[in-house]
C-alpha cells in the first residue's frame, strides 16, 4: 500500500483562516470588481447608416444663421435650441428660438426651423418661421419629440399688459404635413 498523497488532516491544523486573511481577500476582491467597472466599453453607437441608405448628417447649427429678426442694430441671442427629423428625410433639422438682446425687460421670441447651409461648411438657413417676435410671445420650453415640434408660449391678452407679466400661456405643436408645418391642426407657419 502506498501512502496518501493527501496531507494528513492533524497538518492543517494550523491553517486556519484569520479575520486578516478574509479582510485581504475582501479587499482584492473589491479591488477587482471596481477595475473592471471602470474598463468597460462605452455606449454603443450605430456608425453605419443600412445599405443602400444616405448618411445622416449632423443637425444644423444654430449659430450662424441669418435669422429674420429686427433687433434695430443689436445682436440677438439664441436662447435655446433642439433638433431633430422633423419632415422624414432621415436627416435632422434644427429649432431655435432667438430674440434680440435687452438690457432689461423681456424681448419677444422667434421660434425658427433652421436646415442645412446649401454649400458643405456654409451656415445653416431658415426655412421656416413657427413664432414671428411680432406676435409678441415668449418660449418657456422647447422640445423636438417624435417629428414635432413642442413648445410653451408666454403671451398677452392686450397691449396694454406689461411686457414683465404675460398674462397667458399656451402649449403648442408643429408638425411638417403636406409641405408645411402645421400648427395644431390649423393653418400652416409663415416661410421665411
Amino acid at each position: 500500500m502506498q501512502p496518501s498523497a493527501a496531507p494528513d488532516l492533524a497538518d492543517l491544523a494550523h491553517t486556519h483562516a484569520r479575520p486578516a486573511h478574509w479582510l485581504a481577500i475582501a479587499t482584492a476582491t473589491a479591488a477587482v470588481v471596481a477595475l473592471a467597472g471602470l474598463l468597460q466599453p462605452g455606449p454603443a453607437e450605430a456608425t453605419a447608416s443600412p445599405v443602400g441608405a444616405p448618411a445622416s448628417a449632423p443637425a444644423p447649427e444654430a449659430t450662424g444663421a441669418d435669422y429674420p429678426l429686427d433687433c434695430g442694430g443689436g445682436p440677438h441671442k439664441i436662447a435655446t435650441w433642439a433638433s431633430g427629423d422633423l419632415d422624414g428625410d432621415g436627416n435632422p433639422e434644427t429649432v431655435a428660438v432667438v430674440h434680440c438682446e435687452a438690457g432689461s425687460g423681456t424681448p419677444p421670441s422667434g421660434v425658427y426651423v433652421l436646415t442645412r447651409g446649401k454649400q458643405p461648411g456654409a451656415p445653416a438657413r431658415v426655412v421656416a418661421t413657427l413664432v414671428a417676435p411680432e406676435l409678441r410671445k415668449n418660449v418657456t420650453a422647447l422640445d423636438v419629440r417624435d417629428g414635432a415640434v413642442l413648445t410653451t408660449l408666454l403671451g398677452y391678452s392686450s397691449p396694454d399688459v406689461p411686457s414683465c407679466c404675460p398674462d397667458e400661456k399656451e402649449q403648442v405643436s408643429w408638425r411638417w404635413q403636406g409641405g408645411a408645418f402645421v400648427r395644431d391642426g390649423q393653418a400652416g407657419a409663415r416661410s421665411a
